[in-house]
């Protein structure tokens, strides 16, 4: 079973939400309603969407069979009856949020689906007997984020950590097809099945990524230890919050941006414009989901370790979302997982230009210590930039220290990592007043200490 997407030309999903007991519905319309973003963000159209009250998720047929019939009556190539030129609508994988949610809660569903998608992990034998049941393609909502994952990974570390994902996933969907061919051939263990082949083969290339994701993680350790002297400061928060739009106009740079879950994965790290004394970086991460699956929750804490060491953390929210509390809490519970100082974060609502100005004062009520802001709005940004300042002064500490006329080579390595408030020529040397962080002043008094000039 390969992981990919089917060859129609145009993927129509139905998604389907199991409701247990324990569920609230405004919980599974969330849910759901993310998952239409997920498909959209994969490149499949929605349809619509059936919800279904069970006891739990961990039955042989996931679903009753009268629920499996009436799907398979809407899961063919063939036009249903009632299906009008409105039909045409849903070609589109292109709706805003709004048309999206009114989509996902309608019934009326106009147009057959090709491919269905659950709002959970199903096993293989579920996998295995509604596909049976309903004769196409069945996804469960791990291999719909292991795809967005793989599509919109680039670096080496992030394509790994992803394909290890996708292999665990992959693994125990293999299916033997030849159950009771024992036969033996070259390259085969006695009595060993291509089946058993395939998955031991899987086996063998999982454990030579880990060998290899170990030496680049290294290597990713040693580049942020170059940079622990400087001021970083990590933005963090849900998919789609704005981080990307926010590192553009902080780093005036080509960071990437869509309005797509996932539209980036890899740690980007850029200086922040107007360049500062001493300079300061920020670095993008991957925005967070509910659900995540757990092979890729590595992915995250290995990606995430910039958000550990970073001297502030930026939480974006996008405060039109409704349900960004439930968001916000999702990223404090996997950064409290990775040990990360709660101290220094600062909140930013943004998108807040889609807010009426009673929502924004309910916003300044709630948040008071927050900012908020539209990264659309030349000001809010420059808002922002200052308030990254003055809060990283704070951590910062003054000292003198006298700089040999020998040892020019050292300033421009002060004047980027330091803010030189006072410097005065003496005889033997320049005497220099700088402010820092409490490690790169104590790194220049032992270099100072240490180097002959």
């Amino acid at each position: 079973m390969s992981i990919a997407t089917t060859e129609d030309t145009t993927t129509r999903a139905l998604l389907i939400s199991i409701r247990t007991p324990n569920v609230t519905q405004q919980a599974v319309d969330e849910s759901l309603s993310e998952l239409g973003r997920l498909v959209n963000t994969l490149g499949f159209s929605v349809v619509g969407s059936k919800t279904q009250r069970q006891r739990s998720t961990k039955q042989l047929s996931v679903l009753g069979s009268g629920k499996l019939e009436e799907l398979a009556a809407l899961t063919n190539d063939d036009e249903l009856p009632e299906q009008d030129d409105r039909a045409t609508e849903f070609e589109s994988v292109d709706f805003d949020q709004d048309e999206l949610n009114n989509l996902i809660a309608s019934s009326d569903i106009k147009e057959q689906a090709n491919v269905v998608v659950f709002d959970c992990e199903l096993s293989p034998n579920q996998l295995h007997n509604v596909q049976a049941a309903l004769g196409v393609e069945v996804y469960d909502r791990t291999r719909i984020i292991i795809e967005i994952f793989s599509k919109h990974a680039r670096t080496r570390t992030a394509k790994l950590q992803v394909e290890i994902a996708r292999l665990n996933y992959l693994t125990p969907r293999v299916r033997d097809e030849n159950s009771g061919d024992r036969e033996r051939q070259k390259g085969r263990w006695i009595g060993e099945t291509a089946f058993e082949i395939n998955r031991r083969r899987i086996r063998d290339k999982i454990a030579d990524i880990k060998k290899e994701i170990t030496k680049l993680q290294k290597e990713m350790q040693g580049r942020r230890s170059g940079r622990i002297e400087q001021l970083c400061v990590a933005l963090v928060g849900y998919t789609n919050a704005g981080k990307s739009s926010l590192m553009r106009a902080l780093t005036d740079s080509d960071v990437l941006v869509e309005d797509k879950l996932f539209a980036t994965l890899d740690t980007t790290v850029r200086t922040l414009q107007p360049a500062t004394q001493p300079r300061i970086l920020i670095s993008d991460t991957v925005g967070f989901i509910k659900k995540l699956p757990h092979d890729l929750v590595a992915s995250f804490h290995s990606t995430l370790e910039e958000a550990k060491e970073a001297s502030l953390l930026l939480y974006v929210v996008d405060a039109s979302d409704p349900n960004f509390v439930s968001q916000l809490a999702v990223v404090d519970q996997v950064l409290g997982e990775l040990n990360v100082d709660f101290n220094n974060k600062l909140l930013i609502l943004n998108k807040v230009d889609r807010l009426t100005e009673e929502q924004q004062l309910t916003l300044l009520a709630q948040y008071p210590d927050a900012l908020q802001i539209s990264t659309r709005d030349k000001n809010d940004v420059a808002m922002v930039h200052q308030q990254i300042q003055v809060f990283l002064e704070k951590k910062m500490c003054s000292a003198c220290f006298n700089i040999p006329y020998t040892a020019s080579g050292i300033m421009g390595e002060i004047h980027s990592k330091m803010q030189v408030i006072d410097e005065q020529y003496k005889e033997d040397g320049v005497l220099l007043t700088l402010k820092a962080s409490p490690i790169a002043l104590e790194r220049l008094h032992k270099m100072l200490l240490t180097s002959s000039f």
